[in-house]
C-alpha cells in the first residue's frame, strides 16, 4: 500500500534517526539532495510534506485505539472553545454536519465529549470535553510529536527552533491572508 510505503520512516521509536538521514550538517543550501528538486516552488514541497505527514499521522493515530486526526481536531476545537455546536465543529474541520456527527457521536460513545444540552430534532447541541476527552487529546499529541523525530532526524536543536518558528510564522501568514 502506497501510503504504508511512504510512512515507513515513521514507524521508528520517537527520537531515532530515519533511514538515510543526512548528516547533521546536511547539505549546503541549493544543493539538489537538500530537499526537493532544483527549482520545485515552495508551496509544492510543503504540499508533499504535508500529505506525507498527514499519512503518517493517521497510520500511527489509527493503531492507537483506532484514534482519527478528525476525532483530534474536534477534541482540540473542544477544548479551546467549549459549548461548540456540532455545525461550527464541521465549519471549523471543512467537513459536513452530518459527517461531523458521526465523528462527535464516537467521542460520545468512547466518553470523550457531553452535550450540556437535551437531544432533540433541530436542537442546537452545545458540547464539550469531558476528563476522558482531555486524557484522549494528551495521548493523541504524545503519540503525533513522536513523528517528529525522523521528520527532523539530521537537523541540530537550532535547525529545529529555527524550523518551527519559521513554520509557526508561515501558519500564522496562512491564517490571516485566508481570513481564519
Amino acid at each position: 500500500m502506497a501510503g504504508d510505503e511512504r510512512t515507513e520512516a515513521f514507524r521508528t521509536e520517537p527520537g531515532a534517526a530515519a533511514p538515510d538521514a543526512p548528516s547533521a550538517g546536511g547539505p549546503p543550501a541549493g544543493d539538489p539532495s537538500a530537499g526537493g528538486p532544483p527549482g520545485m516552488p515552495l508551496p509544492l514541497m510543503l504540499i508533499g510534506l504535508g500529505r506525507f505527514v498527514q499519512d503518517a499521522a493517521h497510520h500511527v493515530l489509527s493503531a492507537r485505539d483506532g484514534y482519527s486526526l478528525r476525532m483530534m481536531g474536534a477534541l482540540g476545537h473542544l477544548a479551546r472553545e467549549p459549548g461548540l455546536s456540532y455545525s461550527e465543529l464541521a465549519r471549523r474541520a471543512g467537513v459536513t454536519a452530518q459527517s461531523m456527527q458521526a465523528t462527535v457521536g464516537r467521542l460520545e460513545q468512547a466518553g470523550a465529549v457531553a452535550r450540556t444540552t437535551p437531544a432533540g430534532r433541530g436542537r442546537k447541541a452545545v458540547l464539550q470535553v469531558t476528563e476522558e476527552g482531555r486524557r484522549m487529546l494528551d495521548d493523541m499529541r504524545r503519540v503525533l510529536v513522536g513523528l517528529e523525530g525522523p521528520l527532523t532526524a539530521g537537523l541540530s536543536v537550532e535547525e529545529r527552533s529555527v524550523l518551527a518558528r519559521v513554520l509557526g510564522r508561515m501558519m500564522g501568514n496562512a491564517a490571516a491572508a485566508s481570513g481564519r
